[in-house]
């Protein structure tokens, strides 16, 4: 179904939009750059009237496995592509989609490793890539601190106008795209324009390690000093870690676990479940929103090692994704409502889903993967392509199939169902950057070789990980369907659905169940109900049975229907049970933690 849907947005774009740079759903037509209005950052900041979607999606065709089509679209790319074009571009959106779309396809295309090599391939899409990284360079030639301007023209360079703000993410995630064109041209300058500008952010952080959201790039003061993971800042982090993992040198790895650090103390929440909005100086809380692209970081920490803390992360937007069947750009955790409903069809949540199922395979990770597929299709699929939602809560759409569905969302998709897929299974230094290109690195292009001890932290890009720090949690390959230690019978999963007012509408009796598992669960995850309960279960005419719980003089009663004879981990479920009344001792920490019956 993937692969159908791939082709169904594919297909549409070529047969209405080419050779613009995106399609219009609706309107089955296409869509450059903004001409008539300059200023329509919204738009021009991303088109360039450089065919988009053709060279974002390059890779991803390989990724299908579709070798003849792949070849076809770097001969369009080669005979149709020119960046001297008169538009006011981003750098960061040019180089995550352009410039990495071109390197990841050359090295696709003239590489025969990967089973993709053109025959008679010149080299034409590195020069491409070249050209464009030649027009984005006047961006870090007239800074004071070496942090780039945001927009430059393709034409002409930086305007005398151009703004002297820019976000984190924006100046300091261009290392892996600029560094391995610096690789493949032997040209330095390329990776140390980028790196300078990487570590020019970093040495302004604050005395507690957190990184500001916008900065002047004259005098390097911070305009936003909010501190989180996502929107402004979020990929910032994604490319130190992945430099470190493609370029193996130690430096990006100190920064990233510095940040790391600083992150896990002062901006998730104290649950562990939610990364916030904190003042980058004190840690202090400055919104009670989160944003979707902020769903990423599930999927970094996949990456670093740090299961756990990924698993309940993404269990925040499971939860979201169920009430609403889709992300909206921001969520108010406070008010446990919509804070901005659009959804763009972005893929940072199916990208976590799928290292998180690379890591793990615990089949709850498919399940949420045909729960996005589902609902793609049914709420976003029109006749010429797939259209963004406006607005989560009522389902209106809205004219625009950004390149990202095809580079990433459906990408990633379709990586999570294909175990077997090729890309699965290589081993070496790779990744796939913010944009989701495939970026690999040979060893003869490599400067410095980690250290034994250091190499051991590297987890390629596909992280197949299956006995990740698993001293305390089983990680289980088949797990029966009522193993309790699959994701969603963890107490963790209740949890979540609780801090995001995830109700079942349609099951009100697990309604109820929900609510006395919060009311008996702490923040992580662990019960905290008082020393003793006291449980009643009788069956009502072996159809349903009633359970009741005391605890603190409060009375739950839960009425549900009773369970036939189950085989579970280790034991069975009998129904044949007249009545039943339990005492329900908690244990000490000490001794394992947990319940224990001491009476019935």
């Amino acid at each position: 179904m993937t692969k159908e849907m791939f082709f169904h947005g594919w297909d549409n774009y070529l047969t209405f939009a080419y050779p613009e740079d995106e399609l219009n759903p609706m309107l089955c037509n296409g869509r450059g750059s903004d001409k008539l209005n300059p200023s329509n950052i919204n738009i021009n900041d991303i088109l360039g009237d450089y065919l988009l979607t053709i060279i974002d999606t390059l890779d991803t065709l390989a990724v299908l496995g579709e070798k003849e089509i792949f070849e076809d679209a770097v001969n369009r790319v080669l005979k149709d592509v020119s960046f001297n074009q008169n538009n006011k571009v981003q750098v960061f959106e040019s180089n995550i989609r352009i410039l990495g779309g071109l390197l990841s396809a050359h090295i696709l295309a003239s590489d025969p490793t990967y089973g993709y090599a053109i025959k008679g391939y010149d080299g034409g899409l590195l020069r491409l890539a070249q050209d464009l990284a030649d027009r984005l360079i006047p961006a870090f030639q007239y800074t004071k601190t070496g942090i780039p301007y945001p927009r430059v023209n393709l034409r002409y360079g930086v305007p005398r106008t151009e703004t002297v703000e820019t976000c984190t993410a924006g100046a300091g995630s261009l290392i892996l795209e600029f560094g391995v064109l610096s690789r493949l041209t032997n040209n330095s300058y390329y990776e140390d324009v980028a790196k300078k500008a990487m570590t020019a952010i970093w040495n302004r952080r604050s005395d507690i390690d957190l990184l500001g959201n916008v900065i002047n790039i004259q005098t390097g003061q911070w305009i936003h000093t909010a501190s989180s993971t996502g929107a402004g800042i979020d990929s910032y982090f994604e490319y130190l870690y992945k430099a470190y993992v493609l370029f193996g040198e130690p430096e990006y790895l100190d920064m990233f676990e510095d940040a790391y650090k600083a992150i896990m103390q002062h901006v998730r929440d104290p649950s562990g479940y939610l990364y916030r909005n904190v003042h980058m100086s004190s840690g202090a809380l400055m919104a009670t929103w989160i944003d979707s692209l902020s769903s990423f970081w599930s999927g970094l920490q996949v990456l670093y090692g740090d299961i756990e803390s990924a698993i309940n992360g993404h269990l925040v937007f499971y939860n979201i994704w169920r009430r609403y069947h889709a992300l909206p750009e921001r969520f108010d955790f406070y008010r446990k409502t919509v804070d901005i409903g659009f959804y763009p069809l972005r893929p940072e949540f199916i990208e976590s889903t799928y290292y998180l199922y690379r890591a793990t395979r615990d089949p709850f990770y498919l399940h949420v993967g045909e729960m996005v597929l589902e609902d793609l299709n049914n709420r976003t699929r029109l006749p010429c392509g797939f259209a963004s939602i406006g607005d989560v809560r009522t389902g209106r759409l809205e004219d625009r199939m950004e390149s990202f569905l095809l580079s990433e969302t459906l990408k990633y998709l379709y990586l999570l169902f294909d175990t077997d897929n090729i890309f699965n299974k290589i081993d070496s230094n790779f990744v796939f950057t913010t944009e989701g290109h495939f970026l690999p690195l040979a060893g003869r292009y490599l400067k410095n070789a980690p250290s034994a001890k250091d190499a051991k932290k590297i987890d390629d890009s596909v992280c197949l990980l299956h006995n990740i720090r698993t001293n305390k949690h089983h990680y289980i390959q088949h797990p029966h369907n009522l193993d309790l230690s699959s994701i969603p019978y963890r107490p963790a999963t209740d949890f979540a659905a609780a801090i995001v007012g995830n109700n079942d509408n349609n099951n009100p009796e697990h309604n109820k169940e929900r609510i006395l598992l919060y009311n008996m669960l702490n923040p992580s995850g662990y019960c905290t109900s008082p020393q003793t309960i006291q449980a009643d279960i009788q069956y009502r005419q072996q159809q349903t049975f009633e359970l009741t719980f005391n605890t603190d003089a409060r009375t739950h009663k839960l009425h549900r229907q009773s369970p036939k004879f189950v085989e579970l981990v280790g034991g069975f479920l009998a129904k044949s049970l007249s009545g039943l009344k339990l005492e329900i001792t908690k244990r000490p920490h000490r001794t394992g933690g947990g319940f224990q019956v001491t009476r019935g």
